[in-house]
This record gives structure tokens, C-alpha cells and sequence, in this order.
């Protein structure tokens, strides 16, 4: 298996620093754009959150199906990053835009374009993680290729952390919603370029068996019974939990608990760099210890650090700050393991039942991350409205609790949980290696 190209991982990490426009901006900013700007109560916006993602997140497999089940002169996925530009580009302009209209019409102009986003993004985002499992078989070059996928994935989303409340402030002027609506229109036109770059420079090297021919039902049972990937995809929703409590939690707690509304730009970018450096740290990691065991390891770290995150006072800023780094610096190599034991799913599911549905493992990989980004939305507004938030305003004791504990003690009750999931994984490198020669042997 030949080793890849440095302008290959290059061009694929390209691909999700384009799709880090959109969903570090949902991450971080669209439930606040929401309550302060949109003028939506943060019930509503947490009932919308789940609604829609849920919806989305069924779009998946349906997506991951019919990727699997496409074929161009380019291959199965790549046309998708082509195809998808448009629907990606407009949807994010829309999803930012205020309508002139009040109570129950505001509210299904702001679910009509959220779910239009979500199934734009999923379009075009599908097809670009299941690239992943044809570009190579080899299982450590995975874990590489994966982790510069995220450390382009976490530049991204530095880039948006820190400049998007400058742009929104510089071309809104007093205009904030104008603001976010070119913010969003420069975005999608890089993200544009990016995604081209990607179906220039990457090739899908591997295919289904020659007689393969499955429905999509089958596909669905097969996944399963494919006790690796049921694993992973609960341990991708709890994570994910964890990931958006902290991350949608974030702006809230500096604007509202610490008062420093100021720093949010600064306190966003440095957590993205520590996740990009993470994720670059993390094949220099598996030289040391399998997959299963780092990830179990930071995991672990990760809950520590978010109990210790409760006890800081607002006052102690720099302490914040060195939390959040660390934090951020262990979470970075969690996509990079799991997508590359993604992979590696596939190839299991494969030697078992003689079927190769790569978009699905991948797509179905998604449902669970948005589910779980889904749950925790609904968490962070049911809880914010029942502990009386009010947007723009100072808060009360039981509001500032309510987001000091979204931040802290929440989410290390869901990396606790997830340390638990990750030692039921089944598949060691040892395993891995002999599941891909057999696969080999039966091709040759």
C-alpha cells in the first residue's frame, strides 16, 4: 500500500477547513445569534435545535446511500464537493438573514432555513468524510490523513472563532444582521475554492467488491451487526455532547459570568489552536499507545480538567484560559482516532458480510454527532430558560449557574461516560492488520 502524498492529505484537509466555515459558526455562534440577535426565547431555540438536527440527522444514511451507490468518471464521492458548493453557499446566507416578521412566522422562517443548511451541509459533507475510507487502506497513513483533515478542520474553525465577531461588527456597523450576512457570503465563497481543491487533488483508490449488490436495507443491517461501528457511534454522540455543551456554552460564559464579552474572539481562537495542535500531536501519540488507550487516556484528563473548570472564579481569567487550552489539546485528537477507527469499521464490515458501504459507516457517523449535538442544544436551552435567561441583560444567580454548569460539571459527566464506551471497542492494530490482509487475499 503506497504511502500518500503530502499534497494529497493537504488538498483533503482543505475539504473540512471549507466545511469549518459553517459548523464551527454553528458551534459557537448560531445559538446566541438566535437569543440576541434573531430575538428567538432560548426554549424555543433549544426545541429547534433538536427538532431539526434530528431531522437532519436521519438525511444522513439516505445520504450516505446514495453516495455509495453513485458512479461518475470521478469516482463516488468527490462530485459531491463539486455539486454541493451552491445549495451550501446559499443556504448559509439565509440561515442569517432576519426576516421582517413576528412570533410564529419568525419562528418557521428560522426553522425552513436551519434545516435547509443542515441538509446543504449534508449534501456536500457526507460524501467528503467517506472519502476518507477510498483514499487508502492503510491504517496508520488513515490516522495521518485523518489528522490533517482536523488540523485543517480546527484552523477553520480558528479562523472563524476569532474573526467572526470583527467582520459581523465591521460590515454591520449598526446593522448587525447585514453583517452576518456578508460574514457569511465571504465564507461560502472561500469554502467554494477550498471544496475544489479537494476534488482536484485527492483520488478514491478503493471500491466495493465487483459482485456486490445491496439495498439499502441491507446496508442498515449490516451496520448492525457491526458491533465496532455500534460502539463508535455511541461514543461519537456522548462526545459530541460534551464537544457542544463546552463550545456553545463558551460565549455565554464570557459574555455573561466572566463580563468579558471583549475576549470571546481571543478565548475561541485560543481553544481552536489547541485543538488543531491536538490533533497534529496525535500520530506522533499512536507511536506510544493503540487508539483505544490514548483515547481512553484523554478522555479521562478531560473530565478532570472539567470538574477543575467549576471551581474557577470569574475573576481568574488566565486560569480560564489554561483550561480551556487544556482541554482543547486533549479533545484535538479524538476526531482523528475515531475517523480513522471509522475506517477501519469499514473494512470489518466488509470481512464480515462481504459488503463494502463506505458512505454509510461514514454518513451513519454523522447521524450520531449531530444527535448528540442535537441533545445537547436542547439541554443548553431548556436549561438557560428554566434558570430564567434573559438575552442582553444581566443575569440572575440561578442563570449564571445554569452557565457555569453547561461549561463545566455537565460535560464532564459525559467524557466520564464515554471512558466507560471506549473499553468495549473490539478492534486493536494487531486485528485491524489481519482484517485488511484477509481482504487483500480475497481480491488478489
Amino acid at each position: 500500500m503506497a504511502l500518500l502524498t503530502l499534497k494529497e492529505k493537504i488538498g483533503y484537509a482543505c475539504g473540512d477547513v471549507a466545511s469549518n466555515f459553517y459548523w464551527r459558526v454553528f458551534d459557537v455562534f448560531l445559538f446566541i445569534f438566535y437569543t440576541d440577535v434573531f430575538g428567538l426565547h432560548p426554549a424555543a431555540v433549544g426545541t429547534m435545535m433538536l427538532v431539526t438536527r434530528v431531522i437532519d440527522a436521519f438525511s444522513d444514511p439516505l445520504m450516505g446511500a446514495l453516495a455509495d451507490r453513485t458512479e461518475t468518471t470521478f469516482g463516488k464521492f468527490r462530485p459531491y464537493l463539486l455539486w454541493g458548493i451552491l445549495p451550501l453557499v446559499s443556504a448559509g446566507v439565509l440561515t442569517f438573514t432576519v426576516p421582517d416578521l413576528q412570533g410564529e412566522d419568525k419562528l418557521i422562517w428560522a426553522y425552513a432555513t436551519y434545516i435547509f443548511m443542515m441538509l446543504a451541509y449534508t449534501f456536500i459533507n457526507v460524501p467528503y468524510g467517506a472519502l476518507l475510507g477510498v483514499i487508502t487502506a492503510n491504517s496508520q497513513e488513515r490516522t495521518t490523513l485523518t489528522s490533517f483533515r482536523f488540523i485543517g478542520a480546527f484552523s477553520g474553525g480558528s479562523i472563524v472563532a476569532y474573526f467572526t465577531p470583527t467582520l459581523v461588527a465591521y460590515f454591520g456597523a449598526e446593522n448587525e444582521v447585514l453583517g452576518w450576512q456578508v460574514t457569511m457570503a465571504i465564507y461560502g465563497s472561500v469554502a467554494a475554492v477550498l471544496f475544489c481543491i479537494t476534488f482536484f487533488t485527492t483520488r478514491e483508490r478503493i471500491s466495493p467488491p465487483i459482485s456486490q449488490k445491496s439495498t439499502i436495507l441491507q446496508d442498515i443491517q449490516d451496520l448492525m451487526h457491526n458491533k465496532p461501528w455500534l460502539i463508535l457511534f455511541t461514543l461519537a454522540l456522548i462526545i459530541m455532547m460534551t464537544i457542544t455543551l463546552r463550545g456553545s456554552t463558551g460565549t455565554f460564559y464570557l459574555k455573561y459570568y466572566v463580563n468579558r464579552e471583549d475576549l470571546i474572539g481571543s478565548f475561541s481562537l485560543c481553544y481552536m489552536l489547541s485543538l488543531a495542535v491536538g490533533a497534529a500531536a496525535t500520530p506522533f501519540m499512536i507511536k506510544f499507545l493503540d487508539k483505544k488507550t490514548l483515547l481512553m487516556l484523554l478522555m479521562s484528563v478531560i473530565t478532570v480538567l472539567s470538574i477543575a473548570f467549576y471551581f474557577v472564579p470569574s475573576d481568574q481569567v488566565a486560569l480560564i484560559f489554561a483550561l480551556q487550552i487544556a482541554i482543547g489539546f486533549c479533545l484535538g485528537p479524538k476526531s482523528p482516532l475515531v475517523f480513522s477507527m471509522y475506517a477501519d469499521s469499514a473494512d470489518f464490515g466488509e470481512w464480515k458480510h462481504g459488503r463494502r458501504a463506505t458512505a454509510m459507516v461514514f454518513s451513519a457517523a454523522a447521524f450520531s454527532q449531530k444527535l448528540g449535538s442535537a441533545i445537547a442544544g436542547a439541554m443548553i436551552g431548556w436549561l438557560l430558560a428554566s434558570m430564567g435567561y434573559v438575552a442582553n441583560q444581566v443575569q440572575n444567580s440561578d442563570s449564571q449557574t445554569g452557565i457555569v454548569l453547561l461549561m463545566t460539571l455537565i460535560p464532564a459527566v459525559f467524557a466520564a461516560v464515554s471512558v466507560g464506551i471506549i473499553t468495549r471497542y473490539p478492534l486493536s492494530e494487531h486485528r485491524v492488520e489481519e482484517i485488511q490482509q484477509s481482504l487483500l487475499t480475497r481480491k488478489t
